[in-house]
C-alpha cells in the first residue's frame, strides 16, 4: 500500500506531534477527540464526538488503515468496536493493563520487576487495613484516570487517611508507599513487529523532575551507573515481549539506595521523550508510527551526548525571547494558556552536561522573561 491513513484516538499535542512526525513518511491523520477544538485538528482532520458514540466512531475509523491512541483512558466498549473494523495498536491488553493502576503493578511483578509496597483500596474498611498494612507516609491514586498528580493525595498521617480519601471522590484506588528516592528516571522504547519478526530498540534512560506533580524537565542520559541504565533498557525488552506490544511507550522509576523501582507505564509516546524530536536520529513519534504501519524502526541514537526537555505550563512564551538562545528548540501546541496547562517544550542539545545546563538555564532565564 502506498499510502496509509492512521486515525488517533485524542487529538492533544501527542496526537500532533505525531502528525508531525508521520507526514513526511506519506501517511495521513485523522482524529478522534471529544472536543472541537483539540489542537491536533490543525495537522490532520478531526471527528469530534463521545467516547461512547458509536456512529462518530464508524465515521471516523472508515478508511483508515491502523488506529492508535495518544490518550490512555479511551474506554474498553470504544476500543472493542474499533478492533472489530480495523487494527489497533498498541493493543487492547497493553491498555487494559496499564490503564488500572493494581492490575498494572500485578502486572510487573509478574514480570519479575520490583514494586513499592502497595495495597487496594475499594471501601473505608479496606483503606484502614491497607494503610496498616503499608504504613505511613503513602501516596492514594485512583486506580484509574488521573495524571499530572491529579486524583492522588499524599498520606502522611494515618488518622488523615479516610478524608485523603474522600477527597477525590472515594472511588476505588490503590495505597503505595511513599518511596525515599534519590532520583526519578524513565525508559521510552519502541517495539514492532515486521513480518513476523520483532524489532526492540530504546533511547537512553532520562532523568526527571516534577513540579507541583507535573514533569518540569528531562535530562538524557539519566545521571545514574551504567548497570542502571541496562537494568532498566532490559525491564521494558520484557514488559513489551509480555504484552506483545507495538509502539512506543515509557516506564517510569524511582532510584532508591540505587535500585530500580517501577512507578507506572504509559502506553504511548511520553512527555519525557519529546528531547527525541530533535536529539534522536528518530524521535519517538516517528518510531511509534513506523511501529503501528507495520515498518522497520528508526534508531534511537542520541544525536549529541546530552540532550534535555522543559515544559511549558500555563502561559504561552514570546518566541523571540526563547530563539534568542540558538541552542534551544521551541515547540508550541497551539493551546490558549491556562494554569496547569502544557501549552509546549523546549528542547536543548549539547556535546557536554555543562553546557547543556547552560543551555537550561538560559531556557529557565528566557521563560521567566515570557511570565510564565
Amino acid at each position: 500500500m502506498s499510502e496509509r491513513t492512521v486515525g488517533i484516538l485524542g487529538g492533544g499535542q501527542l496526537g500532533r506531534m505525531l502528525a508531525l512526525a508521520g507526514t513526511p513518511l506519506g501517511i495521513r491523520f485523522r482524529f478522534f477527540d471529544p472536543s472541537p477544538d483539540a489542537c491536533a485538528r490543525d495537522v490532520g482532520a478531526l471527528t469530534v464526538g463521545t467516547w461512547d458514540d458509536a456512529n462518530a466512531l464508524c465515521r471516523f475509523v472508515h478508511g483508515c488503515d491502523a488506529v492508535t491512541f495518544e490518550f490512555e483512558n479511551v474506554p474498553a466498549s470504544s476500543l472493542d468496536a474499533l478492533e472489530s473494523i480495523v487494527r489497533v495498536q498498541p493493543s487492547r491488553l497493553a491498555l487494559a493493563t496499564s490503564s488500572d493502576r493494581i492490575r498494572e503493578k500485578r502486572f510487573f511483578q509478574s514480570c519479575g520487576l520490583a514494586v513499592q509496597p502497595f495495597a487496594e483500596v475499594g471501601s473505608a474498611a479496606e483503606l484502614d487495613i491497607a494503610v496498616a498494612t503499608v504504613g505511613v507516609p503513602g501516596i492514594l491514586k485512583t486506580r484509574t484516570l488521573g495524571y499530572d498528580g491529579k486524583g492522588q493525595r499524599i498520606v502522611r498521617d494515618a488518622r488523615a487517611a479516610q478524608s485523603a480519601w474522600e477527597s477525590i471522590g472515594a472511588v476505588p484506588c490503590i495505597y503505595e508507599a511513599l518511596v525515599p528516592f534519590d532520583r526519578e528516571v524513565s525508559i521510552v522504547a519502541a517495539r514492532t513487529v515486521v513480518e513476523g519478526a520483532a524489532q526492540f530498540d530504546a533511547y537512553p534512560l532520562g532523568e526527571n523532575v516534577h513540579r507541583d506533580g507535573i514533569l518540569h524537565t528531562t535530562i538524557t542520559p539519566a545521571r545514574v551507573s551504567d548497570a542502571l541504565a541496562l537494568q532498566a533498557r532490559d525491564a521494558a525488552r520484557t514488559v513489551a515481549e509480555q504484552l506483545n506490544y507495538v509502539g512506543v511507550f515509557a516506564i517510569e522509576f524511582f532510584v532508591a539506595d540505587g535500585i530500580l523501582i517501577v512507578n507506572e507505564m504509559a502506553p504511548r509516546v511520553h512527555n519525557s521523550g519529546h528531547w527525541t524530536i530533535e536529539g534522536a536520529v528518530t524521535s519517538q513519534f516517528e518510531n511509534h508510527i513506523r511501529a503501528v504501519c507495520g515498518l522497520p524502526l528508526g534508531s534511537c541514537a542520541p544525536k549529541l551526548p546530552w540532550n534535555a526537555m522543559v515544559n511549558i505550563v500555563g502561559c504561552v512564551p514570546s518566541p523571540e525571547k526563547i530563539l534568542a538562545d540558538p541552542a534551544c528548540k521551541l515547540h508550541l501546541y497551539g493551546k490558549a494558556a491556562r494554569a496547569g496547562r502544557k501549552t509546549g517544550h523546549i528542547n536543548v542539545s549539547a556535546q557536554s552536561e555543562r553546557a547543556l545546563i547552560e543551555s537550561l538555564a538560559q531556557a529557565e532565564q528566557a521563560l521567566a522573561h515570557s511570565s510564565c
